[in-house]
């Protein structure tokens, strides 16, 4: 009988100790660990954020695009902690038929290869159709805050459904150099050359710029869709948005918001305004699945490509030999957008939780303030083409 009663007091204790209960009032229950350093440099009480770019002198500035949130400048220079509308209160306050003069609704900040900030006004409030004069591409020299350049789209190349996106440079070719813009409303890419301010559109509409089809994003366990009364909810599909340019200049690389997946154009082939845009086309290369869904990409000197993941709340980096590696990912990264490398070897990024928007929740709006732009120390220059 001893022998009997021990058995059944070690067969007790196996079973409460494989119960829930006892391993969690051990233990504890598995959590998400962070892998990376992120540090904090901003935050925001106010609009939410989209673009982050970085001086070489260290200058921070940001843009709030017009979402629904209030905002009183839609480009700001961030200075001690607070925001300053830059280069001035006035250009950020548009006029009716006067939106040619003004900041309307900036989608993207970059500071090119000589020190130049680019401010792209996407000319859409709440991504409605645009009108002549507000989609356009400023030029501002940082030693002085005044504009350098302007250049207005004319209305075949900025569409009625076009949504500027984000914006690279390569100064070295031409006379001034190119620049190159996603067009995430009417799928393509914008080539400009900044000397002569002309402007051309290429692979309009062609499946690499265009929303996957059958594409669903899931953000913190839910699916991306977007709630409109009085229609049925249905998946966010969006096209052409993150851009980088590789380090020699050979490549664009991009790819649509709504896909897991990343392109290349030749570049060569994209500022020839006299090749085919179907010759343009055999130049693209489909690199594969990249492991998420990306809002923002980004280029170092070494040859590396970097890719947020605003499914996983991470950033990735593929290296020269196509190879992806996880270099941040921490759940504070809500939808990791922008991407912006520095002189300082940090890459920069807005977390704005775009997905808890009640236009995506379905209910109400769920962001929670401040909105954040972090940074990771990546030891990497960025790519300076002039």
């Amino acid at each position: 009988m001893k022998h009997i009663a021990i058995v059944i007091l070690l067969a007790a204790l196996l079973i409460s100790e494989a119960s829930p209960g006892f391993a969690e009032s051990k233990k504890g229950l598995a959590k998400e660990k962070p892998f990376g350093k992120i540090e904090t440099v901003a935050f925001f009480n106010g609009p939410m954020p989209t673009g982050v770019t970085v001086s070489q002198s260290g200058r921070m500035f940001v843009n709030f695009p017009q979402w629904g949130d209030k905002v009183t400048a839609t480009v700001a220079e961030v200075k001690k902690g607070k925001t300053v509308p830059y280069p001035s209160e006035k250009i950020n306050q548009c006029e009716k038929g006067k939106q040619q003069d003004c900041f309307f609704a900036v989608q993207s900040v970059v500071v090119d290869p000589k020190d130049r900030l680019w401010v792209l006004d996407t000319g859409s409030i709440g991504f409605g159709p645009t009108t002549y004069g507000g989609p356009k591409l400023v030029g501002i020299d940082l030693s002085t805050n005044k504009i350098i350049k302007k250049i207005i789209f004319p209305e075949d190349i900025a569409l009625k459904n076009t949504y500027l996106n984000d914006i690279r440079f390569d100064l070295r070719k031409g006379t001034e150099g190119f620049a190159f813009i996603t067009d995430s409303g009417a799928n393509g890419i914008i080539v400009v050359d900044l000397a002569t301010e002309k402007s051309w559109r290429r692979l309009h509409n062609h499946p690499s710029m265009k929303p996957e089809k059958g594409f669903l994003a899931v953000v913190e366990g839910r699916p991306l869709m977007l709630y409109i009364p009085n229609t049925k909810p249905f998946p966010l599909a969006v096209g052409a948005d993150g851009i980088a340019i590789s380090s020699d200049g050979a490549l664009l690389y991009y790819c649509p918001l709504s896909s897991r997946r990343l392109y290349s154009v030749n570049i060569a082939a994209l500022i020839d305004p006299a090749l085919p845009d179907e010759k343009v086309a055999e130049t693209i290369k489909d690199l594969g699945e990249k492991g998420g869904a990306s809002d923002g990409l980004e280029s170092d000197a070494k040859g590396r490509v970097y890719l947020t993941d605003y499914e996983h709340n991470a950033i990735r980096r593929m290296l020269p030999d196509g190879v992806i590696e996880t270099i941040a990912h921490d759940p504070r990264m809500l939808w990791p957008d922008t991407l912006s490398l520095a002189k300082d070897g940090y890459l920069y990024f807005t977390a704005n939780q775009i997905h808890r928007q009640a236009v995506h929740t379905g209910t109400k709006d769920l962001r929670e303030k401040p909105y954040v732009v972090f940074r990771i120390k990546v030891d990497a220059d960025p790519v300076s083409l002039k």
